[in-house]
């Protein structure tokens, strides 16, 4: 009897390989997938500009990437006490105008500089859900935002994009991402999280636009692929088990159920052999003993110096040295 239904996922035909730089830009879920990645010693950035929803957003942030976009004085604004950029997530704000201005401009140096060497970009929309804020006097809208810091919701214009806009805009995008980066590949995810606020049937309308949409994109052009973290989550797990307390997230148990698809699928055989091993270092390292002045783990803490220091001689893309670190000043004390 089977209880779970079986989905194959297909193999990329140029899998990710551990040499390579990773950026990830969108949902909440992009970070879930990116903190992973991170810690297992991928050479990832995340969210330059911090989580960002629908891909309007995300095309406008990449596009300020490329062509190095200087925040000013007249892209951020004040509001109960902080200063905030539309174009940011709320880790950005603070009650020091210049200290924001200042932190948005590194990053999107940092971002310029990363995107151009990247070898892949793995986009993950939220939602097709749009907020355009609007003149208070003309009621004419001027500006899209990617996040609007709680702030009233007569200040917006709520539009459900059209699958024509986000394939218009993203076209845009990757004609400007090419010429700036012509090795770059791009993978396209669908966030699981559901967007219950804008409504259960309307939040898989704008679900249905988002894959519509990335699937015409992936048809066009020969650079861009598909990971279904969605349909995973929806239609193999679907049950509310694999879900937080707000039955909206997935859980610890259903992101690494979608991570470990993704590694499969996603990636070479080099680079889940070594995943492997790096994956036993790092949980060493986080490793908290319950007798550490024992000579059994002063052993322990030998062995994982020993195993790292290999690792990271033979892979020096790798960046080991908090591991190495720990490992021999842990040791020493002892």
């Amino acid at each position: 009897m089977n209880l779970m239904l079986e989905m194959p996922v297909k193999k990329l035909p140029v899998p990710i390989s551990y040499e390579q730089h990773l950026m990830l830009i969108g949902s909440c879920f992009t970070e879930n997938i990116g903190n992973r990645l991170s810690e297992l010693k991928f050479n990832v950035l995340q969210n330059p500009n911090g989580i960002i929803y629908d891909p309007i957003s995300i095309c406008q942030n990449l596009i300020s990437y490329i062509q190095q976009k200087k925040y000013t004085e007249h892209d951020v604004f004040e509001r109960n006490g902080l200063w905030q950029s539309w174009q940011h997530h709320t880790r950005f704000s603070g009650p020091n105008k210049h200290n924001v201005i200042e932190s948005i401009n590194e990053h999107q140096q940092a971002a310029h500089v990363f995107l151009q060497k990247a070898d892949w970009l793995i986009l993950t929309f939220g939602t097709a859900f749009s907020y355009q804020l609007m003149d208070d006097k003309t009621g004419e809208t001027f500006q899209s935002v990617a996040n609007c810091h709680k702030a009233p919701s007569t200040w917006f214009q709520k539009n459900l994009l059209s699958i024509t806009e986000m394939v218009t805009a993203m076209d845009n995008c990757m004609h400007q991402l090419f010429h700036f980066n012509p090795k770059l590949k791009i993978l396209f995810t669908v966030s699981p999280v559901r967007h219950i606020k804008d409504g259960i049937v309307e939040n898989n309308q704008s679900k249905a636009r988002l894959i519509e949409t990335i699937h015409h994109m992936v048809n066009k052009f020969d650079k861009l692929f598909y990971f279904p973290a969605y349909e995973l989550v929806i239609d193999v797990l679907r049950d509310y088990r694999f879900y937080d307390e707000d039955l909206v997230h997935p859980n610890r148990q259903a992101t690494q159920f979608v991570f470990d698809h993704f590694v499969k699928s996603c990636m070479d055989d080099n680079s889940i052999d070594l995943l492997k091993q790096v994956e036993a270092i790092v949980n060493a390292r986080n490793h908290r003993p319950f007798q550490p002045g024992t000579i059994i783990h002063q052993e322990f803490l030998d062995s994982f110096f020993d195993k790292t220091n290999k690792l990271q001689n033979r892979h020096p893309y790798l960046n080991l040295q908090q591991e190495l670190d720990y490992f021999s000043t842990n040791s020493e004390i002892l």
